[in-house]
């Protein structure tokens, strides 16, 4: 190309170039100032996966800030580390989602846990919403399953004026849970600071009694088909995880085994204070940690980073690591 050529096209360029910054200070000038930033909103909180033939989706119902002092049972300085290394410390509080999930069978509608509602304030209780904004209706779900009776996980069966949040669903309970929560007798001798919470089970579960919506079961008792209850002790009395089949997939429910996971994994000896029974919940958490991940199941747990699925590898030192499922898209079925 000769001079005069580079020199035309040069010319030509910074002509088109002008005219497009023209254009563009013209058009701005017309439709006004940068639009202001939208409102300060997260997307709905909802995430979908396949099991086999099943459906899962997880449901976010907002989170909790807790006290690292909360965590014991391993040497400080290890638990500190392992905080560290996932940007979290003493000196802050530890962000803790509460979670539940729904399980589309494809003869039952399954909702594991309920979240909160608005029993602890208003940065939790959004598991309805979220529910619906996934495209359900609480009165399309059939079954809730709960792991627990702590009000994070059995609160959010209400709705805010006391009536059934969920009116077509049978409740089941594990029966050693309903034995401890339900108990007057319980809660006359537990010390003052957890009188509120027995109050809070016997509520949450009162009209589905009454309206005989309430099964207390037994381990190994039949639920659903593709769905089996595995004790899980040590959090609660009869804390249960519940373990969802379809063809060569498994999805491992497990309510509160682990409530922080920078920790929890490479550490299954930490516990927390609310373990009612810390060395049974430490023996739980370490066999359920092992069947899982050798197994290679899918996990679903209540406090681990929204969505909190995914699977678990072998760590160090008897450590573990978890592995949260890759976000992307969910095909229609055939």
């Amino acid at each position: 190309m000769t001079n005069h050529a580079i020199n035309t096209t040069g010319a030509r360029l910074r002509r088109w170039i002008a005219l497009a910054a023209l254009a563009l200070g013209s058009a701005a000038a017309s439709h006004g100032a940068v639009p202001e930033a939208p409102a300060a909103v997260q997307v709905p909180g909802y995430f979908r996966m396949h099991l086999g033939s099943f459906d899962v989706t997880a449901l976010y119902d907002g989170h909790v800030d807790l006290d690292a002092a909360l965590l014991g049972g391993a040497a400080r300085p290890t638990i500190d580390a392992a905080l560290a290394g996932a940007f979290q410390g003493r000196a802050m509080p530890l962000q803790t989602a509460v979670n539940g999930y729904l399980v589309r069978t494809g003869t039952h509608l399954i909702l594991v846990d309920t979240g909160t509602a608005k029993l602890f304030g208003d940065h939790l209780g959004f598991l309805l919403k979220n529910l619906q904004a996934a495209g359900h209706a609480p009165a399309d779900i059939d079954t809730v399953l709960l792991t627990h009776l702590h009000p994070d996980h059995a609160g959010g069966l209400l709705t805010a004026d006391g009536r059934m949040a969920f009116p077509n669903a049978q409740v089941f309970v594990p029966k050693a849970d309903a034995d401890y929560w339900l108990s007057r007798a319980a809660a006359a001798a537990a010390p003052q600071d957890k009188q509120a919470l027995f109050g809070m089970a016997r509520d949450a579960v009162a009209p589905y009694l009454a309206a005989g919506r309430l099964t207390l079961f037994a381990p190994g008792a039949a639920l659903r088909e593709g769905v089996r209850a595995l004790p899980a002790p040590g959090h609660t009395p009869g804390h249960t995880a519940y373990l969802f089949s379809s063809a060569t997939q498994r999805l491992l429910v497990w309510g509160d085994i682990v409530h922080n996971a920078a920790v929890q994994f490479p550490h299954p000896e930490v516990s927390i204070e609310f373990d009612a029974d810390q060395a049974r919940a430490i023996a739980t958490r370490r066999a359920l940690l092992g069947e899982a991940a050798s197994n290679r199941w899918w996990v679903a747990g209540a406090h681990l980073p929204f969505p909190g699925l995914g699977r678990i590898g072998s760590g160090s030192d008897g450590g573990y690591r978890w592995v949260p499922v890759e976000y992307g898209p969910v095909h229609e079925r055939p």
